[in-house]
């Protein structure tokens, strides 16, 4: 009785957790105005609005709201991007400051209107541009390009691009911990492998200049709500769940390779039977069949589905390339849907890698090798700044 009506919090959590954030789903220019199309009703007190200068520019900070994929390119003028996970940003670029009363409309409160500078008074976004590095001799004083200098300028670029991330965090889970080993083959446990690539992968995704968070980066046990709770808490961009996947012995040399799931429900026996297991230590004796499906259910239509799939396709594409350049083998399980739990209640992009087959001997060892777990960190980490660089190009960042 108590685990269903923890289940039962978790859903109502679930369900206004969804309904606290809009998504901006149009954008559109017409009688001199930016017209702001929106999912659900408009709250002006969650728009912020201020300028900038040199070049004078008008930016409005539009808080607990995403864009949506179909939001369509704007003018020069203008940008608009997906400024943090909760914050959508559009910016104005104007030669001097105007006029501008933002309203919403009287027939409709799913819009907001903005009324844009007269056409003669805008400029063009602007865009960053690399250094150009120049040296002076002393001889004659003429310019000449630094050509040896270039190479060091590249590393204050790197610096420049890494930076243009730190706004958005990837959390990475890794499966299982504490008492819950998952599973256990030829020795070797599931919490013990996915923790060590969890953390290659978030020194990955460093590297790359994203900020990143650990569910855990120790032998702990998680609950599965602590999990994604994390995720939306942290604000992130992109939730990954890191586990092994596990046969009985009589199948152990015949099952192997990588897969990736995205949350969906599922008629594949397989797919149903690898997230059994992996649900079954987060659910244990916890209520009914009927309250798990309405959990379930209330996230499978929600606007993050899509987005989850593309994010799964990406990784799992990018974890095959590598793995296949240096081992033979190597079998792409695919992209495949199922209930796991442990993605429900997750408002952002949320997929589960499954790295391998730990009850298979050959793949078992390679598993356990720094030099694998690396190759699997690696495209993990390709796949997500894959993912999240094509999304900026569909909402013309």
């Amino acid at each position: 009785m108590k685990s269903f009506k923890v289940l039962c919090l978790f859903f109502c959590t679930t369900i206004l957790l969804f309904s606290s954030v809009n998504r901006l789903e149009k954008v559109e220019i017409l009688k001199d105005e930016l017209r702001l199309k929106f999912v659900k009703n408009c709250n002006k007190k969650k728009i912020k609005q201020f300028t900038l200068s040199k070049p004078y520019r008008r930016v409005f900070d539009l808080y607990d709201t995403r864009l949506s994929c179909s939001v369509g390119k704007t003018k020069k003028f203008l940008r608009i991007a997906q400024y943090k996970p909760n914050i959508v940003r559009i910016v104005i670029s104007c030669k001097k400051p105007y006029n501008c009363t933002p309203y919403i409309p009287l027939f409709t409160s799913k819009e907001y209107h903005i009324p844009l500078p007269k056409k003669g008074s805008i400029l063009p976004a602007k865009r960053y541009k690399k250094p150009t590095i120049h040296i002076f001799t002393k001889e004659k004083n003429k310019e000449h390009k630094a050509t040896k200098l270039i190479a060091s300028s590249k590393s204050y670029v790197a610096s420049f691009q890494k930076k243009s991330h730190h706004h958005e965090l990837i959390v990475i889970d890794a499966g299982h911990g504490g008492h819950d080993t998952g599973a256990i083959a030829g020795g070797k446990k599931e919490k013990d492998l996915v923790l060590s690539i969890a953390k290659k992968v978030a020194k990955e995704l460093k590297k790359r200049g994203y900020a990143v968070y650990l569910t855990r980066n120790t032998n702990r046990f998680l609950k599965l709500s602590q999990r994604t709770h994390i995720a939306d808490k942290k604000g992130s961009i992109a939730f990954i769940s890191i586990h092994a996947n596990s046969v009985p012995k009589k199948y152990k040399n015949k099952a192997h390779g990588v897969e990736t799931f995205f949350l969906q429900n599922t008629r594949d026996a397989r797919s149903q039977r690898i997230a059994a297991r992996e649900n079954a230590a987060v659910l244990k004796g916890a209520g009914s069949r009927l309250s798990k499906k309405v959990i379930i259910d209330s996230v499978l239509n929600g606007p993050k589905i899509i987005e989850s799939n593309k994010l799964a396709i990406a990784v799992q594409r990018r974890i095959i390339t590598n793995l296949r350049k240096n081992y033979t083998g190597v079998k792409d399980g695919g992209v495949r849907h199922a209930p796991f739990y442990v993605l429900v209640g997750a408002s952002r992009p949320s997929i589960l890698v499954e790295v391998g087959y730990i009850s298979n001997p050959k793949e078992r060892a390679r598993l356990f090798t720094s030099r694998y777990q690396s190759l699997i960190a690696k495209g993990i980490a390709e796949g997500v700044s894959s993912y999240l660089d094509n999304r900026k190009k569909e909402i013309d960042l």
